[in-house]
């Protein structure tokens, strides 16, 4: 993609970095990142720029060859709603640069980037995180074994078969049961290769029935469930996977393939080294509904929030988000002067697990998304705020790894000065 200039250099002595003055930087050219910088440039908010350490800009859905993607009336595939999300924005006049990694923060709306052009520090009036979520590797589950060849994430996996066409060997074990597990089995036969077992420690898969049912009965894969990979065998290229079953039994999975899907985590790095408050539940940066984060100046948008949504959600939040930053530039204020915390604490009991966004105040509208931990048939959720039930609202039938949305017609009524908003189950 053609690299457009749209900044200027600031004065830089011998031996300095140059100093690049933008009006927007957006960090991360996935769907959350690219609809954002369409939505300010074309509303003309001044020089709009996105940084994104892949060659190519899309993020996960350009190495996702399946359906499901756009909308049901133009449905897509992942690799054309990328290079679409990209085109928009670029025509709308944003600056998108491939290639280029943001380090650090250089000060507070400094960003320390390197890139083809070398070390450059980008200075911006707003700076937009949209750095998404990671699936975490063997190495951080904690699976033990030696360390053979034929060892993936769903990721590298897409990106191994779809983006560079590489072979990956012939019968596969995909660790979990979710929907990106459920992607990673198509993908793995669309290798060439055939699935020995999906494998969940859970007690039943997490995705639609229908799909479920027509994985085991038409394409004859087990589920195992309530079992555990315990160990990883084979040197140079892996033989197989050592699995325990919930009574305690244990048994030899003949493999050379395995791949690790789910247990997303979102890649809040840029976040936690610029000191930005992060959210115990979600793991994310903690934004109120109009995507503030704890910095001046800073929003984050998508999956860096709350891991993992579908680029539906993420592109959404990135039009929202452009309308406060829009805000931003033009007052240069923040709610309570320029001091954290931005409203209230919004929180949730169990069997929810966590919401977003994550801070309340009056003026929010940008609905809440809410996962459980528990399947839930038709949930009546409340609202409250120091025993003041705020809003009940009954939601569609929810399971663990699928969302919740949660209407902020209520925020009006929250007090700014009172405790900490909780959302329950009824």
């Amino acid at each position: 993609m053609t690299d457009r200039q749209a900044a200027h250099d600031g004065p830089a002595g011998p031996g300095t970095t140059a100093v690049r003055l933008v009006d927007v930087l957006v960090v991360g050219a996935g769907p959350a990142g690219l609809s954002a910088a369409a939505r300010l440039a074309a509303a003309g908010a001044g020089r709009v720029e996105v940084l994104e350490r892949e060659r190519t800009a899309g993020g996960v859905p350009r190495h996702c060859a399946h359906g499901g993607f756009g909308t049901w009336r133009r449905p897509l595939t992942g690799p054309r709603y990328a290079r679409d999300l990209a085109g928009t924005a670029v025509r709308a006049g944003a600056v998108v640069r491939t290639g280029v990694t943001a380090l650090d923060w250089a000060g507070p709306l400094d960003l320390a980037t390197v890139g083809p052009r070398g070390p450059e520090t980008i200075r911006a009036r707003a700076v937009v995180l949209a750095t998404g979520a990671r699936e975490r590797p063997r190495a951080a589950r904690l699976v033990p074994g030696t360390r053979p060849a034929g060892v993936y994430t769903t990721g590298e996996l897409q990106q191994a078969v779809h983006l560079y066409r590489q072979p990956i060997g012939t019968r596969a074990v995909v660790v979990g049961a979710q929907d990106v597990s459920y992607a990673a089995a198509d993908t793995v036969r669309r290798a060439g290769a055939d699935v020995v077992a999906l494998v969940t420690d859970l007690p039943g898969h997490r995705t639609a029935p229908a799909r479920a049912l027509d994985t085991r009965l038409r394409r004859g894969v087990p589920l195992l469930t309530g079992t555990t990979v315990t160990e990883l065998l084979g040197h140079g290229r892996l033989s197989g996977v050592r699995v325990r079953h919930h009574d305690g039994r244990t048994a030899v999975l003949p493999c050379d393939t395995v791949v690790f899907t789910g247990d997303f985590t979102p890649e809040h790095e840029l976040a936690r080294h610029g000191g930005l408050t992060l959210d115990p539940r979600t793991r994310g940066p903690a934004v109120d509904g109009a995507l503030r984060t704890s910095r001046p100046g800073v929003f984050a948008v998508g999956n860096v929030l709350h891991a993992v949504e579908r680029a539906a959600t993420a592109a959404r939040e990135g039009v929202w988000v452009a309308d406060a930053v829009r805000a931003w530039l033009v007052a240069a204020s923040w709610p309570h002067g320029e001091a954290w915390p931005v409203g209230v604490p919004l929180t949730v009991d169990p069997p929810l697990r966590w919401i977003t966004p994550n801070r309340v105040t009056p003026a929010d509208a940008l609905p809440y998304t809410l996962r459980t931990a528990a399947r839930l048939g038709r949930p009546l959720l409340e609202v409250a705020q120091d025993g003041r039930v705020l809003h009940r609202e009954r939601v569609r039938g929810a399971a663990p790894d699928r969302s919740l949305t949660l209407t902020a017609r209520w925020a009006h009524a929250v007090d700014p000065k009172g405790g900490p908003v909780r959302v329950a189950v009824v």
